[in-house]
C-alpha cells in the first residue's frame, strides 16, 4: 500500500506532466483560435450584414437576407451545381488514375524508382504552370489536344471558351494535377499489404482481379476513404488552377464556390453576401467530413463484430 508521501509525489509527477502537456499544446491552440477560430467568427458574423468593401466600417445587420438571396439566386444555384460536379468529377478521376499508377508502380520493373520520381512532377509543379500547360493544350490553333483529335476528323476549337467544354477541361487538368498525390498515398498503402497473402491467394487459384479484391483492396480501401475526404475538400477550395484558366466562365460554367466568393468580395464588392457563401461552402465540406467519420466509425464497429 503507498505511503501519503508516494501518493503525494505521484500526484504532483502527473500535475506536472499535464502542465507539461498544456506547454506544447499551448502554441497549436493559440495559433488555432487566432488564425482559424477568429476569422471564421468575423465571416459568420460579416455573413449576416450588408457590409461593402468600399465602407467595411458601416454595417447593417440584414439577418438572413444574404442567405435567402444566394439560395434563390439562379446563377448561385449553377455556382454550387458547378461545384458538385467539379468536386466528384475530381475525386473519382483522381483515385482511379492514382490507383491505377499505384497499381502499375507496384509492380516490379526495370526502372521503377524513376517512374515513382516522375509520376510526382504534375503534383510538384507551380499551379500557375500547370494552368498555363492547361491553357496552351486547349487552345484551338496550336493546342496538343486539338491536334490529335484533327486526326481522327475532329475539332471542338478552343474548348476553355466553349461552354459545354470549359468544365470538362478544367477537370481533366486538375486531375492531371493532384492524380500523382493519390498514386502516392496508396502505393505507400499498397506496400502495408502482405505479400504473403497475395501469394497464397494465387496459389490458390484467384486471378489478379480475385485478389485485388479478396485481398488488396480490404487493405489499402481506408486509405483510399481518406483520400477521398482530403480530395473533396481541397477540390471545394481550389482557386488559383480555375481562375487562372476561365475566371469562372464562359457564361459561369466553371464558376464554382470559391470562385463565386472572390467576385462578390473584390469584384463586385459585395463582403455581406461573400462572407455568407464562404459559410455555405464551410458548411457543405463539415458535412462531407461528418458523412465521412459517422461511415468510418460504422465499419470500424462492424469490423469488430
Amino acid at each position: 500500500m503507498p505511503t501519503a508521501r508516494q501518493a503525494s509525489s505521484r500526484k504532483g509527477t502527473e500535475i506536472s506532466q499535464q502542465w507539461l502537456a498544456m506547454f506544447f499544446i499551448a502554441p497549436v491552440a493559440i495559433y488555432l483560435l487566432v488564425f482559424q477560430a477568429y476569422p471564421l467568427i468575423q465571416e459568420l458574423l460579416l455573413s449576416f450584414t450588408s457590409s461593402s468593401l468600399l465602407s467595411p466600417v458601416e454595417t447593417e445587420f440584414v439577418g438572413l437576407e444574404n442567405y435567402r438571396t444566394l439560395v434563390y439566386d439562379p446563377e448561385f444555384q449553377q455556382t454550387l451545381w458547378v461545384t458538385v460536379v467539379y468536386t466528384i468529377g475530381c475525386v473519382f478521376g483522381a483515385i482511379a488514375m492514382g490507383l491505377g499508377a499505384a497499381l502499375l508502380l507496384d509492380a516490379p520493373f526495370a526502372g521503377r524508382g524513376a517512374a515513382r520520381a516522375l509520376v510526382t512532377i504534375p503534383w510538384a509543379a507551380p499551379p500557375v504552370a500547370v494552368a498555363l500547360v492547361g491553357v496552351w493544350m486547349f487552345n484551338a490553333q496550336y493546342g496538343i489536344i486539338n491536334h490529335g483529335l484533327r486526326a481522327i476528323g475532329l475539332d471542338f476549337g478552343n474548348w476553355l471558351d466553349s461552354p459545354d467544354l470549359a468544365l470538362p477541361a478544367i477537370l481533366l487538368t486538375t486531375i492531371w494535377q493532384i492524380f500523382p498525390f493519390s498514386a502516392v498515398v496508396i502505393l505507400a498503402s499498397l506496400q502495408g499489404v502482405p505479400k504473403e497473402l497475395r501469394e497464397a491467394a494465387t496459389m490458390d487459384g484467384a486471378n489478379r482481379w480475385n485478389v485485388f479484391l479478396a485481398v488488396v483492396w480490404p487493405g489499402i480501401r481506408p486509405t483510399i476513404a481518406l483520400l477521398s475526404l482530403f480530395t473533396t475538400v481541397w477540390s471545394l477550395r481550389r482557386f488559383d488552377l480555375i481562375w487562372l484558366m476561365t475566371q469562372g466562365g464562359p457564361l459561369g460554367r466553371t464558376n464554382t464556390l470559391v470562385i463565386d466568393l472572390y467576385r462578390r468580395a473584390f469584384v463586385y464588392l459585395q463582403l455581406g453576401p461573400a462572407a455568407a457563401a464562404g459559410v455555405i461552402g464551410l458548411v457543405i465540406a463539415l458535412a462531407v467530413t461528418l458523412i465521412y467519420f459517422t461511415l468510418s466509425t460504422r465499419a470500424e464497429r462492424a469490423a469488430k463484430r
